[in-house]
């Protein structure tokens, strides 16, 4: 007889609940949240477990690697899809979440979440931290700007670069001989130039990654992909052989329209916005760039023109960001690089 776990995962504890295959309860009770304890309780009660199903979640991903390293038959599931069944139970509690789960498990009435690799999951942290880093220092160029204004003292623009030294100069030289002012400003001066000195350090290690990657290489061979946007959708999509067509991309990414049909209602609305929202973003501004700063034409740029003068400059980028994705699914798949040309497209 098949058993069937569901695990909701908690920081300290897990909820367990061991189903067989008809849907009876065979166990419940908790562990800790080590995968060691885990797996030992389940096999105290059951030997012959068909599936284990939890919910994504902050240690979802680490629980998930461990387990399946333990040969566990683990399955990671939306949370959010499992919320719209676990919301049907009257009380709501760790341990009828487990049992819900259970459930599911038993039922086969859930999508998997792709658990991506530890390269990925280290190439996202490097993105993320750069991210972060240029984020802290326009947070703090964009206060300093906000609180000068109360004295009557507008900076002006500075240069482009991480360095950002003609931002702390206008800012030196503006309160100059202010005392109150220079002692107040001082710690924001000192942070400011550790995060740009530290920016430009992280940033060079992108751009050098981003040279020394064969396929970010080729993906940045489309017009208006850099290599921000490439080793981004790298790191996002990690693994493109689970999508069945590079159409598939664009809803993954939220690139789509929402459609809603009951009856006689059959409507289209705005893009779903689900999945990685930094990626839409990126692709969002590559097609902006392709569009409006992009010189050289090709297909693709002539394409995206005809749809601006048909749709608006708005829906234009939206769908040229969904192409784009699509065009750098197919580079992954294919291994080969942006067609300029319609000679170079392939037959």
């Amino acid at each position: 007889m098949k058993r069937y776990v569901g695990i909701d995962v908690a920081q300290e504890q897990c909820a367990l609940c061991i189903v067989d295959d008809a849907g009876a309860i065979l166990f419940e009770g908790t562990c800790a949240t080590d995968p060691d304890e885990i797996v030992r309780t389940i096999a105290t009660i059951a030997d012959d477990v068909e599936k284990i199903v939890h919910e994504t979640g902050p240690l979802s991903i680490w629980l998930t690697r461990e387990l399946v390293k333990r040969g566990a038959p683990v399955v990671c599931i939306d949370a959010r899809a499992a919320h719209k069944v676990l919301s049907a139970r009257m009380n709501k509690s760790d341990k009828s979440d487990a049992v819900g789960l259970a459930q599911l498990a038993r039922t086969g009435w859930y999508g998997a979440v792709h658990i991506k690799s530890e390269s990925s999951d280290q190439l996202r942290l490097l993105l993320a931290a750069r991210e972060r880093l240029i984020r802290i220092r326009m947070d703090i160029e964009g206060q300093v700007r906000g609180l000068l204004k109360a004295y009557g003292i507008r900076l002006g623009p500075v240069n482009a670069g991480y360095s950002r030294k003609s931002f702390r100069d206008q800012l030196g030289l503006a309160i100059k001989g202010d005392q109150s002012l220079q002692m107040i400003f001082a710690s924001l001066i000192a942070v400011h130039e550790t995060v740009c000195i530290e920016a430009t350090a992280i940033d060079a290690k992108v751009q050098q990654l981003a040279k020394d990657n064969t396929l970010a290489r080729r993906l940045t061979s489309i017009p208006g992909v850099g290599p921000i946007v490439s080793l981004n959708f790298i790191a996002t999509i990690d693994d493109v052989t689970r999508f069945r067509k590079a159409t598939d991309v664009g809803a993954y990414l939220g690139l789509t329209p929402r459609r809603y049909q009951s009856g006689e209602t059959d409507w289209s609305g705005r893009i779903s916005k689900r999945g990685d929202g930094g990626m839409r973003k990126l692709l969002y501004e590559a097609a902006n760039i392709l569009i409006q700063r992009v010189a050289r034409f090709s297909p693709l740029k002539a394409w995206a023109m005809r749809l601006v003068a048909r749709r608006g400059l708005k829906k234009a980028i939206v769908a040229t960001a969904r192409k784009l994705a699509v065009i750098m699914t197919r580079i992954w798949r294919d291994r080969t690089t942006f067609a300029w040309t319609k000679e170079e497209l392939p037959a």
